[in-house]
Order: C-alpha cells, then structure tokens, then sequence
C-alpha cells in the first residue's frame, strides 16, 4: 500500500562446491523471507557454488549440481510471487558467464550476465569467464529447457510500480555502472548479487558506494555480498549485506557469521518516483532497454519503517554542530550580501521575544561579526502592544542588552489606537481587524525607521508560517529581506538550542524562550498569560512541517501522508487529532498562496522552499477542493 515493498538480502550459511546443501540454507532463508512477508530477496553472487571454487568453475559435475539445485529452488518458489535473486554460471557455447537470475513462482523470468569483470590482484575472472559482449546479441537462451530472456538490457517490471534491474559485483564498481542506466530507464530497484572480500577498510567505501549510487539513480539498492563460508586460501568474505533507498543505509547485516543472515527493509518506491519527477534528470535520457514481466510483487500494508516525526531536523545528533553552522553561515553571508548590494550601513529587526525574531538577531549579530560591522548598526525595536506579556517582553530586552545591539522600544498602542478611531472600529470586537492593524502598525514602524537610518527590514517569518499564511498581509509579511524563511519552526528550536552552546552569556534568556508558547500576542493577555497561542489556533507546528515535507517535496496523496503521520506521531496525537490539523493544512496551504505570491526575497536553506521565484509555483485562486475530499476517503 502507497509504494511500500519490503525487500531483504540473504546471507546464506555455505558449503563450497555443494549446491544441494546450498540450495537448501537457500530455501530456509527464503521461507523466512516469505513468513515476514518480503516481496523480493537477493542472494549472493555464484551463490550455490561459492565464488570462491576456482577452476573447478570449468568442473563437469559441479555445474550439473548446480543446475539441479536451481531445479530445486525454483520447485520451491511455485505458488508465491516473491522475487528471488542469485547469481550462478551460465554455459553458452562452452564459454562460461558469470550471470543472475531472477526466478519468481516457479520460473526464471530473466538472465542477466555481468559486464565487468575484474582481473587484478585477487580476482581473476577472467580466467574462467567470458567477456558478455561475447553474447550481447542474444535475447534469450536456453537454459534448463526453457528459452528465458538474456541480456545486460533488461529491467524486470510487474505493471504495478515494482520495477528493477540487476548489475553484479564489480559492475558497480566500474567507472559507468550499469544501474546508471538501468534506473534511467526506469528501474527504481537495483539488486547486485555480489562477492566482495573483506580488506581494511573496504567495508566503509563498498558502504559508500552504495549510499552513493542509490543517491545518484534515485533507487533502492540491495547488496548482497559472499560470506565466511568461502574459502579463505587468500582472501576472506565477510557476508557484507546492505539496503539503501536513494543515499541513507535502511539495513546492514553483521559482517563475519557463519550463520544464515537475513535482513529487511521497507522501501518507498512512490518516494523515488516523486524525487525523479521533482528533482531527477530523468526526463533528459532514454536507455535502450527491454522490459521483461513479471508477476505482481506484493505491497505491505503494515510497514516497519521508520517514518521520521521531524524531517527538517538533523538526526545525527553528533552532526548538530556542523549542520547549524552551515545553516546560519548560509542566513549570514546572504544578508551580508544584501547589505553590501543595497549600500545598507544597518539592520532593523522587530523583537518580540519570540523564536523568530530571535534567530533573525542572532543570524544578523553572526553577519556583523564575520563582516566586522559594528553591532550597534543592529537597530532591534521591541515595540509593546495590547497583548505583550511582561514574559515576552523581558526576554526581548535582556537578549539585546546582552548582544549590545541599538535596542529601542516604541510602543504602537497609540498608534493603533489612532488607526482604529480612523477607521471608526468597534474595540469590544477584538476580531481580525484588531490583530491586523497592530501587525501592520508594528511593520510600518520598522520600514520607517529602516528609511530613516538608511538601514533594511529584516524579516522574521519562518517557512511553516509562510506555508500557513500565519501573518498578516502586508504586516509581518513583509520585510526588506526574509531571512528565515527557508526555515520551518521545528528546525528554528533545533537552531536556537544550538547558539545557547556558542553564547552562554545568553544561555537563560534563550532557554526561557524556547520554552515560551508560540504567540503574535495580538489579544489583550490574561494576567501576564499569554492569550493567544498559535498552535491552540492553527495546530502543532511539528504536524505542519511534517505535512508540508510531504506535501511539497513529494507531492504524496493526501491519504499517503494521513497514513504516514499516524505512524510518525502514533504515540502522541490520536488519529482524529492528525487528520483535523491536515485538513486545516490542506486549506490553509491553498488558500494562502496569494501571501506567498508576492513575499520578500530570502535565502533557501533546505530543499524545500516557497518562494515563487524559484521553488514553488501554484496560481492564488485554486481551489482545496480535490485534496479535502480525497481526505474524507482515506481509509480510517
């Protein structure tokens, strides 16, 4: 269901040159492959004899045995639909290949031989294996007495989404793997059956190697590689076995068992058919390949996978330093780039003692500094309203005072109580209106001043809100350059606790306001209360951005992203609660694009951004029509 496969890579326990025995650990990985409800599983290269066998390759007997134990494996797939992966030899001619099958419900559906074959130091394949271009002109042989599909150009696809290729070894190795083109045309699963030896160190890069090409042919690719059971005359097999999706490691096995390994993964493949549409160059080739089909491959309903609550946050906790130093290196050298474009001595930034407007500072104190401008050309405005809380308030000061910006406080009490006489407004309302007209009052004050110091605006609004439309147009929506706006609400926290490792001086203030409710403050307080907390009104910020990440950066259906927000906040908000808030998303994201239509300029931080220069692209007046509906259908 919505793309999920689960794959698995077999390690098998091996006997050299004893296929049955082989075929049997074959057998018992593959059962439990099924029993786990695995839709494909791959085996290593020259799996049921060994790689490692010599010129025993050329043996008579060895190669009847093994095509018996293929016989046998192939009794043991009928009557089921997993995909089944090993490599083997293949006589054609008396020229050996090295080859892998893919074999399904009692049938090899294809035969693909390896195109690279290394002849260096340890290996030498060359000694018992042709060169494929020997064959290359064939599209099938008879093997097992049967005419099956041969070929380097082949990808295996069941019509449902399912759709992979096969390279061996050192294939991935070589300067143009040919999973490159594989997955050019169309292939969004690579297996590589594989017999890799163990040397210092080469684990780390054979790691990287997959990371890599998964990233590269935006796949999933599943590793499988000989284990301990090989022999270790010269050199020793490890049982290296990996699953990647599309640069991150979803599952390694442990190297070093003689044991029988088997490990899953739950792959998206919906996931990689977005990234190639979104972001892919796919649409640029074409690869001359033929499509061999096979039966369904069974989707799971159930995934085991783990869907990340927070995908704009860095995981690594280890790398948080790193990370928050490029993001605010990125804010800073952009603004000291505006500054310098514009012929701009200062900054003017809003201060409310709220997140925002607090990594703005920060951000803009970091740009000063590296561009050795003198920190009272910050001008920060706290500017008190109706419903500032003494909380807020205080913070704001104290975090200026200690940064020693030019802090100045105007309060826009007056000022909106002038433009609410002016408009003849009704104050018992307390609606809208009286929120927008203190907003507005707060952004005039600081372009004014920004005129009048021959400074600019810095804007406070994060992407969440830009995504929400959580500002008020032409109020806070504006600025002279939105610096957090490639940065959603759940990564400003992550940024925020990073500087109170780098200032300790304002290491209070800024854990007070991390722990401060996100608010405009625009309604009278209650007794120093905050009144009017955002996320009581739109929802949690963390639901947002979870929504919008996969809303934007894959365009999932609406259901896909229901289901998979269950999953990431299943111990935290019941279903109800999810599907509310999505649909608050849903119309608010649509809705608000007239705000984004015609917002500031800002630096992109991540891979997701709004702004309609670049990123997204979406007219002001379409309808949610289609996406509020699709939710009332989603399965519950």
């Amino acid at each position: 269901m919505y793309g999920f496969y689960r794959v698995a890579c077999g390690v098998p326990r091996l006997n050299l040159a004893e296929p049955m025995s082989n075929a049997k650990e074959i057998e018992k990985l593959i059962n439990q492959a099924k029993h786990q409800n695995v839709g494909a599983v791959l085996f290593p290269e020259m799996a049921l004899t060994g790689y490692s066998v010599s010129d025993l390759f050329y043996n008579t007997t060895l190669y009847n045995e093994q095509n018996r134990a293929i016989k046998y494996l192939l009794e043991c797939s009928k009557g089921s639909n997993i995909v089944i992966v090993l490599g083997f030899m293949l006589n054609i001619d008396d020229r050996l290949y090295n080859c892998a099958l893919l074999m399904q419900n009692g049938e090899i559906k294809g035969i693909i031989p390896k195109q690279h074959l290394p002849m260096r130091r340890e290996f030498y394949e060359k000694r018992h294996f042709s060169d494929y271009t020997i064959v290359s002109d064939l599209k099938s042989v008879n093997y097992l007495d049967r005419d099956i599909p041969f070929g380097s150009s082949i990808i295996f696809s069941d019509d449902k989404g399912f759709v992979a290729g096969i390279e061996i070894c050192e294939d991935l190795w070589a300067l143009n793997p040919p999973s490159s083109t594989l997955a050019l045309a169309g292939a969004k699963i690579i297996f590589n059956p594989s017999a890799s030896n163990e040397l210092i160190g080469k684990y780390e890069y054979r790691q990287e190697l997959v990371k890599t090409q998964s990233a590269r042919c935006v796949s999933a690719y599943i590793y499988s590689s000989s284990g301990i059971g090989e022999s270790s005359t010269d050199t020793v097999f490890g049982g290296d076995a990996l699953i990647a999706e599309y640069g991150s490691i979803l599952s390694r096995s442990q190297r070093f068992k003689f044991e029988n390994q088997l490990i899953t993964a739950d792959i998206d493949l919906d996931r990689l058919s977005a990234l190639r549409k979104s972001e892919g160059n796919f649409c640029d080739g074409k690869a001359d390949i033929r499509v061999v089909k096979i039966d369904k491959v069974s989707q799971i309903d159930d995934i085991e996978r783990f869907i990340d609550p927070n995908p704009f946050v860095p995981s690594n906790e280890a790398q948080k330093q790193q990370r928050c130093e490029e993001i605010t290196s990125i804010q800073a050298y952009a603004l000291i780039r505006r500054l310098r474009a514009s012929y701009s001595k200062k900054a003017v930034i809003g201060i409310s003692g709220g997140l925002d407007s607090t990594l703005a500072l920060l951000s803009t104190y970091k740009a000063f500094k590296i561009d050795n401008r003198d920190i009272k050309d910050i001008i920060a405005i706290t500017m008190p309203g109706f419903g500032t809380t003494d909380r807020t308030y205080t913070n704001a000061l104290k975090l200026c005072q200690e940064l020693g910006v030019d802090l100045r406080e105007i309060s826009i009490k007056e000022l909106a109580t002038k433009e609410f006489e002016a408009i003849g407004y009704d104050l018992s309302k307390k609606d809208v209106t009286y929120e927008n007209v203190q907003a507005r009052a707060r952004t005039e004050i600081l372009m004014n001043v920004a005129n009048m110091e021959g400074g600019i605006v810095i804007g406070t609004g994060d992407l969440s809100e830009i995504a929400l439309g959580w500002s008020t147009y032409n109020g806070d929506h504006m600025s002279m350059y939105a610096i957090n706006s490639g940065i959603p609400k759940t990564l400003i926290r992550y940024i925020v606790e990073y500087f109170i490792s780098i200032y300790h001086n304002i290491e209070d203030v800024l854990k007070d306001i991390l722990d401060t409710p996100v608010s405009p403050e625009l309604l009278p307080h209650n007794d120093g209360e905050i009144a009017q907390k955002t996320e009581d009104i739109v929802g949690p910020y963390e639901l947002h951005d979870f929504f919008l990440y996969h809303f934007v950066k894959y365009q999932f259906s609406v259901c896909k992203i229901l289901y998979l927000a269950k999953k990431a906040f299943a111990d935290k908000y019941s279903d109800e609660v999810i599907k509310k808030w999505l649909k608050v998303f849903i119309s608010r994201f649509i809705s608000q694009q007239f705000k984004r239509s015609c917002m500031p300029d800002g630096p992109k931080i991540g891979t997701i951004n709004l702004s309609p220069r670049a990123d997204w692209r979406m007219p002001s007046d379409i309808s949610a029509n289609i996406w509020l509906q699709e939710l009332k259908s989603c399965k519950e």
